[in-house]
């Protein structure tokens, strides 16, 4: 196999890899809304602040429905193993799904168990329960009632990964007729759990060695102080185009490597999970700076930066296409700053012009440097708009995340990105949306395009398979936020050209992953495309 193959061949797997998470980090914001409302408002502090103890006091009827709501939001942080573990193996098997996630649920539990029996046959747990006197703070916890080895998010990514491994290899396994009732799907759970026996095994003899290696890297990502803070930002927007930004920075968020706190007693690692325990403790005065570096620097370029860069490139359109861009471009900007989705906007200038794209990721290295350098401390969910600045900013005080000054940098970032980008595209005479002299792909939908939707959606569906070369040539089919994600068997097949005919602003040919940036109607055209494969594959 050349090399060209083998890194399309591993691009693809990164892709699909990276596609899984996502949909754990997407159940993130619920939680996060949970937890950020049931906290701030039990939180005794800020109830005797704004003299609210008639309506939210303990024993009331709200404090209650709020305590509620707090103890799911932490339920949901302190079980993503779990949820990393279904969702990968989810999103990583090709046919037959629903056995693949049963069997991830079924080895999560018998790999932690296998691990939990050798705790008490090593003298890590003594008879009573209580542990060794040589076990380390935070190198055990408690996963699902069982007590086992502390292997966070990683647990969870080494089982989805590995049975989804297992179930696109076995799910089709003939068995002798003695044994045929448990050939195909049923035999996926089976083998699921004599492998994961052993892996429980070995992560007990193996686990402890990485767990060091990794607090380490975690300790020098934290030592390399503002410099690491600005690589981090950069980098973070450098892998959009490739889709292999959560790749990046989940395991920060989510392990040590975003660094290890104690709070109340208990060592929780990763930088998102410390920042809502945090949240959820009634102790806590100031949020930890150093977790935040790795979260807050998004909220200046997602809610002033780029909605401005949207306006520049408004102001810069030709006066007869102003109306048509204005719309496309509003709402753009206006996704950004509510819920800090930002590919719409950023796609619009990375094809056209690249080198307003790493401008852009320059100055979100800075924004994360900037924010690192004044103390700002408001965590994120998933993404940093308006909803999370007001869950985890302005709610909690400024005491506790120095929001004011966020303020400041909104001010910055706005009229710096609007004055840079206006320049820049009038100096190199940019072709951003609405300056073309023929401008035939803007328009403005009649009644009869509303009549003719779900043909069109039809349509749509059918350029999309016609670009990625038929049925026959298409593997997998997923999406994230923004991207419809395609593997195929032969990407020399895939036209580029005709996908852009069904209204994609931009698409991204890596060896066979294929993604297709629609923006955040993805899911819908998913959706739409997905049937439409079914009905002409009968």
């Amino acid at each position: 196999m050349s090399k060209e193959k083998q890194s399309g061949k591993f691009f693809a797997t990164i892709q699909q890899v990276g596609k899984s998470f996502f949909l754990p980090v997407s159940v993130l914001p619920i939680a996060g809304l949970l937890l950020g409302l049931g906290s701030s408002f039990t939180n005794q502090t800020t109830i005797e602040t704004y003299n609210l103890t008639g309506l939210l006091g303990t024993g009331t009827i709200l404090n209650g429905l709020l305590t509620i709501m707090s103890q799911v939001g932490t339920a949901i942080f302190g079980n993503l193993p779990l949820i990393f573990a279904l969702a990968v193996a989810l999103g990583m098997a090709r046919k037959e799904k629903a056995v693949a996630v049963l069997s991830a649920g079924i080895a999560f539990i018998v790999m932690h168990t296998s691990i939990n029996a050798m705790l008490k046959l090593s003298g890590y747990i003594l008879p009573d329960g209580s542990y060794a006197d040589f076990v380390l703070q935070g190198q055990l916890s408690n996963i699902l009632g069982i007590t086992s080895l502390e292997l966070g998010v990683f647990g969870g990514i080494i089982v989805g990964l590995g049975v989804a491994t297992l179930h696109n290899k076995f799910y089709k396994q003939e068995l002798p007729m003695a044994l045929s009732f448990f050939s195909g799907v049923r035999f996926v759970p089976i083998i699921s759990t004599i492998v994961y026996i052993f892996v429980g095994i070995l992560c007990f003899f193996v686990w402890p060695f990485i767990q060091s290696g990794i607090f380490a890297l975690g300790n020098l990502v934290t030592e390399s102080g503002y410099g690491g803070t600005f690589i981090f930002g950069f980098l973070e927007r450098a892998l959009i185009p490739f889709g292999l930004h959560h790749v990046f920075y989940i395991p920060f968020w989510q392990t040590a490597l975003g660094g290890t706190a104690t709070i109340d007693g208990a060592v929780i690692a990763g930088a998102q999970n410390i920042f809502f325990a945090e949240l959820a403790s009634p102790n806590t005065v100031r949020f930890s700076v150093d977790a935040c570096r790795f979260m807050t620097g998004k909220y200046p370029f997602m809610m002033a930066g780029l909605p401005a860069a949207a306006y520049a490139m408004y102001k810069c359109a030709r006066p007869e296409n102003k109306k048509v861009v204005a719309g496309l471009l509003f709402s753009a900007g206006l996704t950004s700053f509510l819920t800090g989705i930002t590919e719409p906007i950023e796609f619009t200038f990375l094809f056209i012009a690249p080198v307003l794209f790493i401008l852009h990721c320059g100055l979100a290295g800075l924004s994360f440097l900037l924010c690192h350098l004044l103390d700002i401390c408001i965590g994120t969910t998933f993404s940093c708009g308006l909803i999370d600045f007001t869950l985890y900013g302005l709610l909690q005080g400024p005491t506790k995340t120095n929001w004011p000054m966020m303020m400041v940098l909104f001010a910055i970032y706005a009229v710096g990105y609007y004055l840079i980008f206006t320049f820049l595209i009038k100096k190199f005479n940019i072709m951003t949306p609405g300056r073309e002299e023929n401008a035939t792909d803007i328009k403005l939908y009649t009644k009869e395009d509303f009549k003719n939707k779900q043909n069109k959606n039809d349509s749509k569906s059918e350029l999309i398979l016609k670009g990625v070369g038929g049925v026959k040539n298409l593997v997998d089919i997923d999406a994230c936020a923004t991207r419809l994600r395609l593997t195929v068997v032969d990407e020399t097949l895939v036209d580029e050209e005709l996908l852009k005919t069904s209204g994609a602003k931009g698409v991204i040919k890596k060896g066979k992953g294929i993604q297709i940036i629609y923006g955040p109607q993805v899911t819908v055209i998913k959706s739409d495309f997905e049937e439409y494969v079914e009905k002409v594959s009968q």
